[in-house]
C-alpha cells in the first residue's frame, strides 16, 4: 500500500504543521481570547453579585418603610376610631339631653292638657247636671203635676250622675 509507504516521509512534516496549528491555536485562542472571555464573563457575575446586593438592600429598604408605613398607618386608624368614638359619644350625649329636655316639654304640655280636660269634663258634667235637673223639673211637672224644688231635682240628678 502506498499509503503506508508515505507515511514515514510525511510523518515529520505533518507532525511540525499541526505543532505550529496547535501552537497557534493555543496561543492565540487560549492565551489570547479565552483570558477576555473568562474577564467578561467574571465581570458580568461580579456585576450580577453588586446588582443582587443592591436589590437586597433596597428590598430591605422599602421592607422597612412599609413597616414604618404599616405602624404609622395604625397609629391614624386607631386616632380616627377614637375620633369617630368620641364623635359618637358627644352626638350620644347631645342626643340625651335634648331627648330629656322635650320629655319635659311634653310631660307640661300632657299635665296642662289633662287640667284643661279635667276643667272641661267637670264643666261639661256641671252643664250636663243643670240640663238634667232643668228636664228632671220639667218631666216631673208634666207627668205628675208637682212642682220640685231646683236644689232637689240637682241633688238628685247630681246623686244618679256620680252613683
Amino acid at each position: 500500500m502506498p499509503q503506508i509507504a508515505q507515511l514515514s516521509e510525511t510523518f515529520a512534516s505533518q507532525i511540525f504543521w499541526m505543532l505550529i496549528f496547535f501552537g497557534f491555536v493555543f496561543f492565540v485562542i487560549g492565551r489570547g481570547m479565552v483570558p477576555k472571555v473568562m474577564a467578561t464573563v467574571d465581570a458580568r457575575d461580579q456585576q450580577i453579585a453588586q446588582d443582587l446586593a443592591a436589590a437586597e438592600v433596597a428590598r430591605a429598604a422599602a421592607d422597612a418603610e412599609e413597616e414604618a408605613w404599616r405602624v404609622k398607618s395604625d397609629a391614624q386608624r386607631a386616632e380616627a376610631q377614637a375620633l369617630i368614638a368620641k364623635a359618637k359619644a358627644e352626638g350620644a350625649q347631645a342626643t340625651d339631653a335634648k331627648l330629656a329636655a322635650a320629655n319635659v316639654a311634653i310631660d307640661a304640655r300632657i299635665a296642662a292638657a289633662d287640667v284643661r280636660i279635667g276643667e272641661a269634663r267637670n264643666a261639661a258634667l256641671g252643664e250636663i247636671e243643670a240640663v238634667a235637673s232643668e228636664a228632671a223639673g220639667d218631666i216631673v211637672s208634666r207627668v205628675a203635676g208637682l212642682t220640685v224644688d231646683p236644689v232637689t231635682t240637682r241633688a238628685a240628678v247630681k246623686e244618679a250622675i256620680h252613683g
